[in-house]
């Protein structure tokens, strides 16, 4: 290591000044062991390796002064932290990858050998499946699928390849999960369509999104039928998709896979009709990915094309679309179309609606939908609210802003630090308080 003469320099510099500071008042003790952490910080930042420490520095004997033993770990805990925030990403990784295998768990072996026990002699792998059915530790069920493999004239098949895939899988696993699953991809005349749908389903929990694509891709050309994709592998691919993503980047460039899955479901040769998950997960990748004119194509073929009717999820994901794009007029035909069939708008769509309206000027019909929502307890929420009361403001309407917000107070829909921080904003903005009777709580 190239930096261990300085260091070593550094911390021999630096016991030698804590023994001769023993002698000295505890307050030149102190300055000197800030001046030394100040040093530390200077040379820290180009160390790579928190090995290091561990060759050039000896922790202070038991009877050395609790001072200057205090002072050796705090020096120690600052190199290791600095150490940490300056180095690689590759060596933050090592570092991790090391700590998860100390913390690794211990396989409970009188739990296995009494699972082991519970077995008949000539065991099947339905008799595997229904002890690892029971086992609580999944240390435990991966130990007994690998011990049953070694047994002679034994083999797997679908049941205790699935219960071992769904343990590990629930207990995040999915390094021991994929081994299992590589198991299974490679046996062409072994799986199941739900088998395989649950190994879709843990590749996408644990974000391994190309590998849910393969398995799906693997279900396609199996010659099979039991081992063909459904209607459930369809929507576990859109849900996966769809989750966890805010970059309207990431999710155009998902889009196109979402396209090309929903094609070869409509396209699919054994008869699957999408259903209205299939059709919603549609619409909202549409509206998300900023294609809002494909979502309502879709929207619109619901009943005429797909023979499935929109629910209020359908006509939710379609309104906030219309009014991220300021298209309010289409979304107020389809929010009295929606309510003139019984679907209740949630607080998202009167949210979206409210807050287009207002940015557009159209206040009137703002205060009318936020009305409706005080009427069946909707609160709105903060954005809304100050969205409104700045156009309301900015259109010379402030009496009618204060009032507004003094009526929702009251109705309880909005609390105690919501009203006053609203309440603040008019007043700096916009100067009220002279001429405007306003009472803050």
């Amino acid at each position: 290591m190239i930096f261990t003469r300085p260091f070593f320099h550094f911390f021999k510099k630096l016991s030698r000044n804590q023994s001769q500071s023993q002698s000295q008042s505890q307050s030149q003790s102190q300055s000197q062991f800030h001046i030394h952490v100040r040093l530390l910080h200077r040379i820290i930042p180009f160390v790579d390796d928190t090995h290091c420490t561990s060759s050039i520095v000896h922790p202070p004997c038991s009877s050395s002064s609790s001072s200057s033993y205090h002072n050796y770990h705090s020096i120690c805990s600052i190199l290791k932290t600095r150490v940490l925030l300056y180095s690689s990403r590759s060596h933050r990784r090592r570092v991790n990858r090391r700590l998860r295998l100390q913390n690794q768990p211990v396989l409970d072996q009188t739990q296995f050998n009494n699972a082991v026990s519970q077995l008949p002699p000539r065991f099947t792998a339905e008799d595997l499946h229904d002890v690892i059915v029971v086992q609580d530790d999944p240390l435990v069920c991966l130990e007994l699928f690998n011990w049953a493999s070694q047994q002679p004239r034994f083999r797997h098949s679908v049941c205790s390849y699935h219960i071992t895939i769904k343990k590990l899988g629930a207990a995040k696993m999915y390094q021991e999960m994929d081994d299992v699953v590589n198991q299974v991809l490679a046996v062409r005349h072994l799986g199941s369509e739900a088998l395989y749908n649950t190994m879709i389903y843990y590749s996408t929990e644990a974000r391994k999104l190309t590998r849910a694509v393969n398995i799906f891709k693997h279900m396609k050309g199996s010659r099979h039928l039991d081992c063909r994709p459904s209607i459930r592998t369809y929507n576990l691919l859109f849900a996966a998709f769809l989750s966890r993503r805010t970059n309207s980047h990431i999710n155009h460039m998902y889009m196109d896979t979402m396209r090309s899955l929903f094609w070869q479901l409509v396209n699919d040769d054994n008869g699957i009709e999408p259903d209205i998950f299939s059709l919603n997960s549609m619409i909202k990748g549409y509206v998300i990915s900023n294609h809002v004119n494909d979502a309502l194509r879709i929207f619109h073929q619901m009943s005429v094309v797909y023979a499935c009717a929109p629910n209020a999820v359908s006509y939710d994901h379609i309104i906030h679309g219309l009014c991220a794009q300021g298209r309010t007029n289409n979304a107020k035909d389809l929010m009295e179309d929606m309510k003139g069939k019984g679907f209740t708008p949630n607080s998202r769509t009167y949210n979206s609606l409210v807050n287009a309206l207002s940015l557009t000027g159209e206040v009137d019909g703002a205060v009318g939908y936020l009305r409706e929502m005080s009427e069946i307890q909707m609160p709105a929420d903060f954005i809304t609210y100050r969205t409104l009361l700045d156009e309301l403001c900015r259109q010379g309407k402030v009496g009618v802003a204060v009032e507004l917000l003094q009526e929702f107070q009251e109705k309880d829909l909005v609390d105690e630090l919501s009203y006053n921080k609203l309440l603040s904003v008019l007043q700096d903005d916009y100067a009220i308080h002279s001429n405007t009777s306003i009472v803050r709580l």
